[in-house]
């Protein structure tokens, strides 16, 4: 399923790495970005998640809370959100039905992984509409985040 603008964000409801329940719509009446990643510890998720987290001041700037969401367990988030500072939820799709449903999803990865998240990025508006959707074909590219800060000033 392909996610377009203007249309209402799916809601969900996940575990982060602190073990809460988290849901999309906690989040109404704020503008929230949704980072999709394929795996902690990887080096370019790894690299994505350290320049968002580098960047936070910018994203509070834009009204904007950032929401991390992989396939890991939330053990494995709440180690690597530990190793790494992340100073934003990290949550845990392991049964891969929010990653589907945002059309997020590699049937099948490296190493004949099956169900992992695809690199992608979507910003939700304050009313619960999607206004950025990038879902990449490459999980050695990073999202566009020039776009998703633009798309967030519009939104300020």
């Amino acid at each position: 399923m392909n996610i377009e603008i203007g249309s209402k964000a799916p809601d969900f409801t996940l575990f982060d790495s602190d073990k809460n329940k988290v849901s999309l719509s906690d989040f109404a009446g704020q503008n929230v970005l949704l980072l999709f990643f394929p795996a902690a510890f990887t080096g370019v998720c790894t690299t994505e998640l350290c320049s968002v987290r580098d960047n936070m001041a910018q994203y509070a700037s834009l009204h904007a809370k950032v929401l991390g969401i992989s396939v890991d367990s939330l053990f494995t988030l709440a180690k690597f959100k530990e190793e790494q500072g992340y100073n934003f939820p990290l949550l845990s799709d392991f049964n891969k039905e929010v990653s589907t449903a945002y059309g997020s999803i590699y049937e099948t990865f490296v190493f004949d992984m099956k169900g992992v998240s695809r690199r992608s990025a979507f910003v939700v508006d304050k009313s619960g509409n999607v206004q950025y959707a990038e879902v990449l074909e490459s999980a050695g590219d990073l999202p566009n985040f020039e776009a998703i800060q633009a798309t967030l000033s519009g939104l300020a």
